[in-house]
């Protein structure tokens, strides 16, 4: 049997999400305690990967079990093993041939900046003293929907077959002293986000144009673009899937 199931972590004190070999990751987290509450091995699998120190509001993952499980008790279980920056929400149980990441039909994260030195949010923000021009994100924002090869903000030797992406919604708002950068595509390249973020706060700070903004993608040169925001104040928070695959086996 197959199962789907949501996580949300705060990643500061972890090497991403993929596990390997001699580092902390969420990953190996929760298959390790959840191999110990079901005694058997356990792998699962997530519809995507984050790097070091980028949180999650919500992941998900799949995993495969002989047993039929108590989903409810399971979670609780979890929860009282699981250290405290990481939670699993609802367990679903999904089609055999459901998967966690190749089944996703979109992702959507959230970047956070700060205007205001916070020692609370050290962690979970960028923090920034000149503020940007909203006006100017926003702008840029539409430019991204003129495009779908986002080469210039992979990472450099990438291992993918395609840089194409889909980028169905993007946006900048203001909330308080947070400025908070949304964008939602079918996939996302590895270390996407923040390069797109980090360029975007050249423009909100006036030092490159919105033409220029247009030349870094099609240049399709990572080089060209800027560097990429710190990941502290990147969140994954949504993955959404057809609601077939949810359907009872």
């Amino acid at each position: 049997m197959k199962y789907f199931f949501e996580i949300t972590y705060d990643g500061s004190n972890y090497h991403g999400w993929q596990k390997q070999p001699n580092s902390n990751t969420i990953q190996q987290t929760i298959e390790d305690c959840m191999s110990t509450i079901l005694k058997q091995k356990i792998d699962i699998v997530g519809a995507g990967r984050t790097d070091a120190g980028v949180h999650a509001k919500e992941m998900i993952a799949h995993f495969e079990t002989i047993n039929n499980l108590e989903l409810d008790k399971l979670s609780y279980q979890l929860n009282s093993f699981l250290p405290n920056d990481i939670a699993v929400g609802n367990f679903f149980k999904v089609k055999n041939d459901a998967h966690a990441r190749f089944s996703a039909i979109s992702r959507s994260y959230e970047y956070k900046i700060s205007y205001k030195k916070n020692p609370l949010k050290y962690n979970r923000v960028y923090h920034l003293n000149n503020k940007l021009d909203l006006d100017q994100l926003n702008k840029a924002t539409k430019i991204l929907f003129n495009h779908s090869d986002f080469k210039s903000f992979s990472k450099s030797k990438s291992d993918v077959k395609t840089f194409n992406c889909n980028v169905m919604d993007a946006k900048w708002k203001l909330d308080g002293d947070i400025l908070i950068f949304s964008i939602k595509a079918d996939r996302f390249l590895r270390n996407m986000v923040r390069a797109i973020v980090g360029t975007m706060i050249e423009i909100g700070s006036n030092k490159i144009s919105l033409n220029k903004f247009e030349e870094i993608i099609q240049s399709k040169d990572r080089s060209m673009a800027g560097a990429s925001a710190p990941s502290a104040g990147l969140y994954l928070t949504q993955i959404q899937y057809l609601k077939s695959i949810y359907q009872d086996v």
